[in-house]
């Protein structure tokens, strides 16, 4: 569909660099097959609105036969948030879901209480080389959802509203933002969105979110006359009017944000919680190992090795 009309031409001002609360530079982690880049938690940010956990995956290229094989391991406390830009992988859970994920759709999991993932290439993309390029993030649960069972849902690019015009594009992956609302539920007042903005163009944030910030992708993005370049997340001042200007190559960013939790969350491993016995009640039982019984399960048709619980 066209871009909003409402949001143009009229964009508000770049902002200034006072508007910048935080400017982080993300840690690169070797994962063996792929590296990430990992932009949330940061040392001065835990969270841009209910966003906990921000990874960059790749873009990575693997030959025949190779691909990524993240065998099951559990979650609790969040929601998973899958979104891919090149390539595909397999996603099975403990709920018995078994979905392929393509570029343009969202895979999103609530944990809730407990469930248990495995991640892996698939085996007709291992009959070839293959590329894979993503963004994986975390969603952290208001206090009322953190025992809610387990969910899954599976949006393809088609349901995502998509705009375009004046030399942007956007895809809105979550939540509710210029003038438009996704399918995915959610458990507060968020947005996600993908955007691509041809060199010189403008896209302005919403303004009625508290928390709001972008990753730059690709290219590099102009604000109160500084570029940033790719592999950067900023964080801006509730309340301040700002607009990204794509620089001389263009640029491709995500664009997150929403209403703040009643507090910060402890994380340990794959544990989101706001409370230190919630996650020290989840390590006990996965350590426990009781597939049959207990609070956690193995994917059904992924079930003959899991990720054991650290040291």
């Amino acid at each position: 569909m066209s871009w909003n009309p409402s949001l143009d031409p009229i964009c508000p001002e770049a902002g200034s660099l006072d508007d910048i609360e935080t400017l982080i530079v993300p840690r690169a982690r070797d994962l063996g097959a792929f590296e990430v880049r990992r932009a949330l938690p940061a040392p001065k940010r835990q969270m841009v609105g209910p966003f906990i956990f921000f990874d960059q995956m790749g873009p990575v290229e693997f030959l025949t036969g190779q691909g990524i094989d993240v065998r099951p391991h559990p979650h609790i406390g969040l929601g998973t948030v899958t979104y891919l830009l090149e390539g595909e992988f397999q996603h099975r859970d403990s709920l018995g879901t078994n979905q392929i994920i393509h570029p343009g759709a969202v895979n999103w999991m609530v944990a809730g209480h407990g469930v248990t993932h495995s991640e892996r290439t698939s085996e007709a993309t291992r009959q070839g080389r293959s590329r894979l390029a993503g963004i994986q993030t975390w969603v952290a649960l208001p206090e009322a959802a953190e025992e809610r069972p387990a969910s899954f849902e599976h949006h393809g690019e088609a349901a995502l509203p998509f705009l375009e015009g004046e030399g942007k594009s956007l895809r809105l992956i979550m939540g509710r933002g210029w003038g438009e609302e996704a399918p995915v539920s959610h458990f507060t007042d968020m947005f996600y969105a993908d955007a691509t903005l041809a060199a010189g163009a403008m896209l302005p944030m919403p303004e009625d979110h508290e928390d709001r910030g972008i990753y730059v992708l690709e290219g590099s993005v102009i604000i109160a006359g500084d570029e940033f370049e790719a592999g950067r997340m900023m964080v801006f001042r509730p309340g301040a009017a700002i607009t990204v200007k794509a620089g001389e190559r263009g640029a491709r960013i995500m664009a997150l944000g929403g209403e703040t939790l009643n507090g910060p969350r402890y994380i340990w491993w794959n544990f989101v919680a706001s409370s230190r016995d919630k996650i020290e009640a989840a390590k006990v039982a996965w350590a426990a190992g009781d597939w049959a019984h207990g609070r956690f399960q193995l994917p059904p048709d992924d079930d003959a090795e899991f990720i054991p619980l650290p040291s």
